[in-house]
């Protein structure tokens, strides 16, 4: 449906729901992080830096077991693979803008940004390229400043607490709280099953290489389900946001 709100106002509506999200996720990185022995400028420089919450999250526990720098990148790395499907999906809309305007969106383009940009591009399909930069720009205003402030609030209190009271098992329950909303469709719930089953045959090996093996899997099935679904009812499965 067409919105007679400006662009600007729009973006800046569409993220304020997600600060009940962000600031609790970027204390806990930044008290798991103190956990971890970093400093609160270290937890920080690490947020502005990579900006991606599960990636952090992944790379920060494989430093903390003494994995080798290069499986702690591609680790992160593969975790984020994503984002170069939401900035597949974002170019016909943005690729027109300006190369300095293109390198902001890039770098936060992260999960929030990219489902409120995707789903009022295709609300308001009359909006100029302008238009879409500008909404961009208007949400990620209320998402990922906040990131970094409740990563160093989080960081700061976590120095304080006792070395005794561990935390990481706040780890996992916030990946399953960050993905269990996101299993809406056949080919992600394949994918999700996959990744369970192959990240428990192959927990033998080093350095958590079975998360890399589990990935890749995860990501073969899914795309394949998606095929199958495709062949089986001649049209395109549903988008998650089609599939609320």
């Amino acid at each position: 449906m067409r919105s007679s709100a400006s662009p600007i106002r729009q973006g800046l509506t569409d993220g304020l729901p997600f600060i009940a999200v962000v600031i609790p996720f970027g204390m806990l990185f930044g008290v798991v992080s103190a956990e971890a022995g970093l400093n609160m400028f270290e937890a920080l420089s690490f947020s502005v830096v990579v900006i991606a919450g599960a990636a952090q999250f992944t790379a920060l526990q494989l430093l903390t077991e003494h994995v080798p720098t290069f499986l702690v990148l591609t680790s992160a790395l593969a975790v984020n693979l994503r984002m170069a499907m939401y900035s597949a999906s974002l170019t016909p809309h943005v690729g027109p803008a300006p190369l300095w305007q293109r390198a902001i969106i890039a770098y936060f383009t992260i999960d929030q940004s990219y489902a409120c940009a995707i789903a009022a591009y295709e609300r308001n399909p009359h909006w100029t390229t302008q238009d879409k930069v500008r909404y961009f720009f208007a949400a990620v205003v209320m998402i990922c400043p906040l990131w970094y402030v409740a990563t160093a609030a989080g960081a700061w209190v976590g120095s304080g607490i006792p070395d005794g009271l561990a935390l990481d098992f706040a780890v996992p329950i916030t990946f399953i709280a960050m993905t269990g909303p996101m299993l809406r469709t056949g080919a992600h719930r394949a994918a999700a099953l996959m990744s369970v089953v192959l990240s428990l045959t192959f927990a033998f090996l080093p350095y958590n290489l079975g998360l890399l093996v589990a990935g890749l899997g995860a990501m073969i099935t899914g795309a394949q389900v998606e095929l199958w679904l495709e062949r089986r009812t001649g049209t395109t499965p549903p988008t998650p946001q089609e599939a609320k």
